[in-house]
């Protein structure tokens, strides 16, 4: 039976497995309907109440779609909801989020030269925000902001640079920009299961209660859904950044999140116009290079990094001491500076490494003993690190990475 190190790993594969596919199916929806939406147009001989049509061909058949700004005379026996996906999206990652950030604070969350964090303190600030996140937004939307979209779209673009600026004051760079991520998918969902989902809900039940629906419900669906449709590439990006610390390990890395926000406007608005029929503005793209490039000068010019010796001079917290002082560990310690801490070090050694891969430090016990979960499994019960086993490092040095672990968390059962 795997130990569970190894359970909660596989664990966290399957959360992000099931969190990718469904992001997957909700935002190919998503582009879809937009571009659909864009591209219709208004043709003779449509039914009463159809706002536009699109004709479509795939998969070997052709396919006509009409639209009811409201809603037709008629309702449908069946009707086909698309919101599944996008509360799958969600939770799959707010499971992630807890699997990966919450059990594995003291790596991936907390960092201590920021600020001293209880491990509840860190995971209630971390969903409080994602809350505290929706609220204002929601607050905005439904005030006098909610008639005048661009001024609203420009105080959302303010409020998001805010969180990521006071994400990096608490969180490690890493989770900075993997939290403002969450916290803009937190709004694009809420929008679907607290607004658009309840709105169409109402039009369905005047419909079938031989009432004639409010308009306005749809505009403020609309409204939303030209929201989820802006935020999609740049929730990517962020979703993906914590495989890069050229993004999360700036200094500047929350400029470098309101640069990726532009740039999803500027992607966004060349496939909306395409898709609207109003031509094609190459210009964007232009626009889209040039943040580009200064999101790279940010990145090298604002690497951030803990002094080495400071990092010597740190405190361990209970669960570090318990590893240091597990048997084996300075047997291990000498394995992994030999083996790892050529590419993991604050100034890397190692041709062709500039900077230590994933911001991962392996010099100090307080790096070590840090990263002991990512060591066993990495180097461990795998031999995924060093990649290509490039420094060598022999079976009888994973073996002994194995059993310090499981030596430390023998003696953390022993004692509770």
């Amino acid at each position: 039976m795997p130990d569970a190190t190894i359970i909660w790993e596989w664990i966290g594969l399957a959360i992000r497995w099931t969190h990718v596919v469904t992001a997957i199916a909700w935002i190919g929806s998503s582009f879809y309907f937009i571009a659909l939406d864009l591209g219709l147009q208004k043709a003779e001989g449509m039914p009463k109440g159809a706002h536009g049509e699109e004709w479509q061909v795939h998969g070997g058949g052709f396919y006509h779609i009409q639209k009811y700004l409201v809603a037709p005379e008629r309702m449908p026996e069946h009707l086909t909801w698309f919101k599944w996906e996008s509360y799958a999206t969600w939770l799959s990652g707010v499971a992630l989020l807890a699997v990966t950030y919450w059990v594995g604070s003291e790596l991936f969350l907390i960092d201590p030269a920021k600020m001293e964090l209880a491990q509840w303190q860190a995971i209630l600030i971390s969903a409080g925000s994602l809350a505290l996140g929706w609220v204002i937004y929601d607050f905005l939307c439904k005030s006098r902001l909610g008639e005048k979209p661009t001024v609203l779209m420009l105080l959302l673009f303010v409020a998001l640079v805010i969180m990521g600026w006071g994400y990096d004051q608490v969180f490690t760079g890493r989770a900075a920009l993997l939290h403002l991520g969450a916290f803009t998918a937190t709004i694009m969902t809420a929008n679907v299961f607290l607004i658009i989902m309840p709105n169409q809900r109402i039009v369905v039940g005047d419909l079938k209660a031989g009432r004639a629906p409010d308009p306005k419900y749809g505009k403020i669906a609309k409204l939303r859904s030209t929201h989820n449709n802006y935020l999609t590439l740049p929730v990517i990006f962020l979703m993906l950044s914590n495989h890069y610390p050229l993004a999360f390990a700036s200094q500047y890395n929350w400029l470098i999140a309101a640069l990726v926000f532009l740039m999803g406007v500027t992607i966004r608005h060349f496939f909306n116009t395409m898709h609207a029929r109003k031509g094609d503005l190459w210009w964007t793209w232009a626009v889209t290079v040039i943040l580009f490039i200064m999101i790279m000068a940010l990145s090298s010019a604002g690497l951030r990094q803990e002094p080495l010796e400071t990092a010597e001079a740190r405190a361990l917290t209970p669960s570090q001491t318990r590893l240091a002082e597990a048997p084996g560990y300075e047997e291990v310690a000498g394995y992994v500076t030999g083996r790892c801490s050529m590419c993991h070090a604050r100034e890397p050694f190692y041709e062709g490494i500039y900077h230590a891969p994933k911001g991962l430090f392996l010099e100090t016990t307080a790096d070590i003993t840090r990263a002991a979960r990512e060591i066993y499994i990495q180097a461990g019960v795998t031999d995924a690190m060093p990649p290509a086993n490039v420094s060598f490092m022999e079976p009888e040095e994973r073996d002994a990475i194995i059993r310090w672990y499981r030596a430390a968390g023998e003696a953390r059962v022993a004692g509770n």
